[in-house]
């Protein structure tokens, strides 16, 4: 399925194909929670890197976690979060360790999306207090 998406302003707009296209994966990490806000958690779709169609990239920011190692130390994250700069909207995820995908936040996706058969609920240990 052709996956189409855009940012709240409309600077960015994009398009990819998935075959999974289901908005099962709710991932309550304080990653996603602090980008996508939300219910306190951020839905992930898959899609094929290869087929990633983008306008508007000149107002495309990537952001890049810090992330607190066992050590206390702070390392960056691989994951390469995109946004508008524009606006703020979240837009995907994509990470050098896995090149053939790319994460669509289904909050940026324009197209209907069927509805999942079931959720996965990710990182449950990092959920916000007031989540149920």
């Amino acid at each position: 399925m052709q996956l189409d998406g855009s940012c709240h302003c409309g600077a960015v707009r994009f398009s990819l194909d998935s075959a999974q296209p289901y908005p099962y994966q709710r991932c309550y990490c304080s990653i996603c929670r602090k980008t996508q806000g939300g219910g306190g958690y951020a839905i992930n779709l898959g899609g094929d890197a290869r087929s990633l169609q983008v306008s508007g990239r000149e107002s495309i920011s990537v952001y890049h976690a810090r992330i607190e190692q066992p050590d206390g130390s702070i390392q960056t994250g691989s994951g390469e979060r995109h946004f508008c700069r524009e606006c703020g909207s979240a837009l995907w995820l994509y990470d050098p360790q896995w090149p053939e995908l790319i994460h669509p936040f289904a909050s940026a996706i324009d197209t209907d999306l069927p509805v999942p058969p079931e959720h996965t609920h990710l990182m449950l240990g990092s959920k916000a207090g007031w989540v149920e």
